[in-house]
């Protein structure tokens, strides 16, 4: 019997729709959007035999499973109702927006004795892949120190436009406008500490206040630095209301033989590696990457991003059907998430350092 998902939230969501549309053991059974008419669309269009404009009605569907995709201040709310009527998650990102609600979403995972996996699709891009086995295998030497940057204009997102939260047409800002820059750090963070194998033990930020948009309080662009449990150290930049096209990812991980450094997007760059492993290198070696996977089935670009979101999708399932752990389980997402919360808090009490949570239980 196919696994029956629904997914909340039909923007960000329409990737997860497109994935589960097309899954071969599972069945897209329901969407929900609180934007009137939003989800009977979608609905008619991929074939959900159920719509909804109220979340709690979604949750008590004969489903299986909730992909939320809903906006980022609604993420531990929804997927601790989802659980709590017997329902996998598999949530966006971030996992939290304040470490009480990490705290209560890593209890609540527990409780219910469900699946909780993080959708933090970067960690599936080919390319990460590879930069985590060439790590692994040692090809830079021990990996000390590593920086991401993720700069997208969002300013369109920020006002005068339905923002997902509540229903009917907003005007003003949005919940876009109000979230802390370095909250959104998981896409380059989580690939990094997934490839460093490590989590992060303290936090220290500092943004540049509203000066774009001070119209709409938007933090134009804000920095964590964090170090790990294993010594290394990690610089995070993320900026949403700053002039810059076209959008980018950018990631370079120093190891004390080497260094793996990803193209600035948009403007041409490639891959490179370079090790002293490898003797008479005068200079670092271009790596033919993407973000796509090689061989991988026709239906795996369905949900954008590469093939990423079709392998992310794919391991939800088998962690479901198999009764195995998530790759990434709701502590590894807080690992990802609390990070970036911690940053915040220390950027708004003038850099100080913040010791960053462990939402494991103790033993």
């Amino acid at each position: 019997m196919p696994l029956r998902i629904g997914v909340a939230g039909l923007r960000r969501g329409m990737g997860f729709v497109r994935v589960f549309s097309h899954h071969r053991e599972c069945e897209l059974a329901a969407v929900c959007d609180v934007e009137p008419g939003r989800a009977q669309s979608v609905a008619e269009e991929f074939g959900a035999p159920m719509h909804f404009e109220d979340y709690s009605d979604l949750c008590r569907a004969d489903i299986d499973a909730i992909v939320v995709a809903t906006p980022a201040p609604l993420h531990v709310a929804h997927s601790l109702e989802a659980m709590s009527e017997g329902k996998h998650v598999l949530s966006e990102v971030p996992a939290a927006w304040d470490l009480d609600e990490a705290e209560q979403l890593a209890r609540g995972v527990e409780r219910s004795g469900l699946k909780y996996m993080f959708a933090e699709n970067m960690c599936y891009f080919a390319y990460i892949e590879t930069y985590d086995q060439m790590v692994k295998r040692g090809d830079i030497g021990k990996p000390i120190y590593a920086e991401g940057e993720y700069i997208h204009d969002c300013r369109s997102l920020m006002h005068d436009r339905f923002d997902g939260v509540t229903p009917g047409s907003e005007t003003g800002v949005t919940w876009r406008a109000s979230l802390p820059p370095i909250h959104y750090c998981t896409h380059d963070l989580g690939p990094i500490l997934e490839i460093l194998d490590t989590r992060v033990v303290s936090a220290t930020g500092m943004h540049t206040g509203s000066n774009v948009e001070p119209q709409w309080g938007a933090i134009d662009m804000e920095i964590g630095v964090f170090k790990c449990e294993s010594g290394a150290v990690v610089k995070i930049l993320v900026g949403f209301s700053i002039a810059r096209q076209p959008s980018m990812h950018w990631m370079v991980i120093y190891g004390t033989e080497g260094y793996l450094e990803g193209p600035r997007g948009g403007t041409g760059g490639k891959h490179m590696l370079y090790t002293e492993r490898t003797a008479n290198l005068q200079g670092p070696m271009e790596l033919p990457l993407s973000s796509a996977h090689t061989g991988a089935p026709p239906e795996a670009t369905a949900g954008g991003h590469g093939t990423s979101e079709y392998f992310m999708c794919n391991d939800f399932v088998r962690c479901i059907v198999e009764d195995t752990q998530p790759k990434i389980d709701v502590y590894r997402g807080l690992d990802y998430s609390a990070p970036g919360i911690c940053a915040h808090l220390s950027a708004e009490n003038g850099g100080a350092p913040v010791e960053v949570p462990d939402f494991r239980p103790t033993q």
